[in-house]
């Protein structure tokens, strides 16, 4: 296959349109399209949805894998043979509680990498490993244990979630010394967020939770400071909750720790970029104890 057929199917999918890639490519829109229309005719599959966004068919995740792990092995290359720097793009799904508290180390362990540019992909822990599927990323911060066909999977640790609200919101809800979760407002971080759902189970039956007071804030700072000023009540790690606890501004409701398992999964490729970046997460994860 054409290199460059593939270089312009990742740069689609990367962007978002034949426009954009086009751009970046440096090309005009008509070339990127009859370079895309060339790689189907290729393959006999059509191998991009023409959406808005644009985004790869099943036969062009398989192909887009094969075009980042390409890209990631020529830039790597070119940087050896040449002398020179190149830039190497470490695309990495991981979710928002984690890049808000112990994987912060990883981005300047990858700003002392030199030839590295990093590109996250924020999405719920339990939703990053689509991405890798796809071809999307070449790592992924997950709590699948099973390593995706072609990927290793390390263990990093336990994230640990505490409820916890402020002691005005937890008071106004606790009648005859009885919280009442029914009643007392909550928060989610966005559609995928199932941490809350999964906190309740044996609290609430699904019929009370249905109708819930429940603000959604996708932002992990956001939603801390929701939290911290009353919005709702919320889970949130203990990594983030500890200082918050300690002066008083938000109180425990009980004594129940959600843990949530996380893995390390990446392409097994021979990529000394990709064998730094997975040690600088294995190291910023021992917070996790």
């Amino acid at each position: 296959m054409n290199p460059v057929h593939l270089e312009t199917l990742l740069a689609i999918v990367d962007e978002g349109s034949f426009e954009i890639a086009a751009a970046v490519l440096g090309v005009s829109p008509s070339a990127v399209s009859q370079r895309i229309k060339a790689l189907e005719k290729e393959t006999g599959r059509v191998l991009v949805r023409r959406t808005s966004p644009a985004s790869a068919t099943e036969a062009g995740q398989v192909l887009v894998q094969a075009a980042r792990r390409m890209a990631l092995l020529q830039a790597e290359t070119r940087s050896r043979l040449q002398g020179r720097l190149e830039r190497v793009p470490l695309s990495v799904a991981v979710n928002a509680d984690s890049l808000a508290t112990w994987f912060r180390p990883v981005l300047a362990d990858v700003a002392g990498f030199e030839a590295a540019t990093l590109r996250l992909h924020v999405e719920d822990e339990a939703h990053t490993l689509s991405l890798l599927r796809r071809g999307d990323v070449l790592g992924a911060i997950t709590r699948e244990a099973t390593p995706v066909s072609g990927c290793d999977s390390t263990p990093l640790g336990i994230m640990r979630y505490r409820a916890v609200a402020t002691p005005a919101l937890r008071d106004a809800h606790t009648r005859g010394g009885v919280l009442d979760w029914a009643t007392m407002p909550a928060l989610r971080f966005g559609p995928n967020d199932a941490l809350q759902d999964s906190d309740l189970e044996g609290r609430l039956d699904d019929s009370v939770r249905r109708h819930r007071a429940v603000s959604q804030i996708p932002s992990s700072e956001g939603f801390l400071e929701a939290t911290r000023v009353g919005l709702g009540w919320s889970l949130i790690p203990e990594l983030q909750a500890g200082p918050l606890l300690e002066s008083g501004e938000l109180a425990l409701l009980d004594a129940t720790v959600l843990q949530v398992p996380l893995h390390w999964q990446r392409w097994r490729l021979e990529s000394e970029l990709l064998e730094r970046l997975t040690a600088s997460v294995a190291a910023a994860a021992s917070r996790l104890g």
